[in-house]
């Protein structure tokens, strides 16, 4: 039906009947006391509106704590209809309060950093990881220019040509980010920045890790070629063959052991290959560590041994070969006539093995990095000693496969002290045994 008809006819059949009322009292009681009964119906009727009206501005004042009335006549359905508006209103009012928080949680949860500017580059809002990554706080910098807060000429540069198509890398508060200006709107621009510090750093081990694979395999190759090159052009007297054959023998194995620790790490990183716990017999594999050590020596230390602690879970090769390299480590670092202590015993928070020397030790500014890929203290000694470089960047990643950590203590000139926390939950839990009656 017509909304006009609905308020209309009702409003004026309303009027009608009290025009009727009025007219018929005036024709029993006379005319003039009819009229005055009919202004008296006319003001009433008005003061009912004006009533309504007062209420209605009382609402839209404060429509939380003030409440309309059910109404009469056209105003039921006045009423009616606002408190529906009213309650869409605030139907939709928590929607968008959900939908706001949804969008606040996930902008926080963002790794990348999210400013939102006006035109003129005035800041709106921006999430936890733009702060940290430009050094901004949002309480504080809101309503300040964005270019007054990122001190960094080649921002300034970006901002000043406008040229929005390509993203920018600087380095700001020692991170390399990747800043991007999307326009959007007509008067707001959004600020993303990236922080590509970690990929730079893997990228930058990355092409460490081939100069430096190149640079250990180039080294034995060049001996090898250099010898049967001299062995095909001459004729070599048995001696100096013989001595040829060792050399290009040791540079054979000293390329064979860097492959073999290339392999190892890169069968170490592979998510193709899951470490398969069982249970390790600790006295057999420090018996092996320490026959080993002893071979290396050829008699040059005095190694021994201790253990008291239970056996673990885990893998028996490689714990093999991280504790074999921290012992051949110290076996490698230590003069002729030095002391080697190996040892396995069990504390408070799991179990340790740990490796002394009273060999050269090492200076606080390198131990940070002694995990690295081919790292050196001493690349010179670290050639005769036959070392790849590779070893405790192995025991690295064995231990965070056995959910473990490795400290390390040195002194220059006063030896080292290698240790290995394995947790309490890999201890080999003993099963009580049987009373027979």
């Amino acid at each position: 039906m017509n909304p006009k008809l609905v308020f209309w006819v009702p409003a004026a059949l309303r009027t009608a009947v009290i025009l009727a009322g009025c007219t018929a009292l005036g024709w029993m009681f006379g005319w003039l006391n009819g009229l005055v009964l009919a202004l008296i119906a006319m003001m009433v009727l008005v003061f009912v509106q004006l009533s309504y009206l007062y209420q209605l501005s009382n609402w839209m004042d404060d429509p939380q704590s003030a409440k309309l009335p059910d109404g009469w006549g056209a105003w039921t359905n006045i009423f009616s209809r606002l408190y529906r508006m009213r309650r869409d209103d605030e139907k939709n009012q928590t929607e968008l309060t959900e939908w706001l928080a949804r969008f606040r949680q996930a902008m926080h949860l963002l790794p990348d950093g999210v400013v939102i500017m006006d035109d003129v580059l005035f800041l709106e809002w921006c999430n936890p990881a733009a702060e940290k990554h430009l050094g901004l706080t949002h309480e504080r910098d809101k309503g300040m220019r964005v270019t007054n807060l990122v001190r960094s000429p080649d921002f300034m540069d970006y901002i000043i040509l406008g040229r929005y198509e390509q993203p920018l890398t600087i380095s700001f508060r020692e991170r390399k980010l990747i800043v991007h200006i999307i326009p959007f709107e007509n008067r707001r621009q959004i600020l993303v920045t990236h922080d590509a510090t970690e990929t730079e750093r893997i990228e930058e081990m990355r092409r460490d890790f081939i100069a430096n694979a190149s640079h250990e395999l180039r080294t034995p190759l060049t001996v090898i070629v250099g010898f049967l090159e001299i062995a095909a052009s001459e004729g070599l007297d048995a001696a100096t063959r013989s001595a040829h054959l060792k050399l290009m023998t040791e540079q054979g194995h000293r390329m064979q052991h860097l492959i073999e620790d290339m392999l190892t790490l890169s069968r170490l990183e592979s998510v193709d290959y899951p470490m398969r716990p069982e249970q390790v017999d600790v006295p057999k594999l420090m018996e092996q560590v320490l026959r080993d050590a002893r071979a290396l020596s050829a008699g040059k230390h005095e190694i021994t041994m201790a253990v008291n602690g239970p056996d673990i879970m885990g893998s028996y090769e490689e714990l093999h070969s991280a504790f074999g390299n921290l012992a051949s480590n110290a076996v490698r670092y230590t003069p002729a006539g030095g002391k080697i202590h190996l040892v396995w015993k069990e504390y408070e928070g799991g179990v340790k093995f740990l490796v002394e020397d009273t060999g050269i030790g090492i200076s606080p500014e390198h131990i940070s990095r002694l995990t690295e890929r081919f790292y050196r203290v001493d690349k010179s000694r670290s050639r005769e000693t036959q070392g790849t470089g590779l070893g405790l960047a192995i025991v690295k990643h064995v231990l965070l496969r056995h959910g473990s950590t490795l400290q390390i203590k040195s002194e220059a000139g006063k030896g080292s002290s290698f240790i290995v926390c394995l947790p309490k939950s890999a201890i080999v839990q003993q099963q009580p045994e049987l009373l027979l009656n």
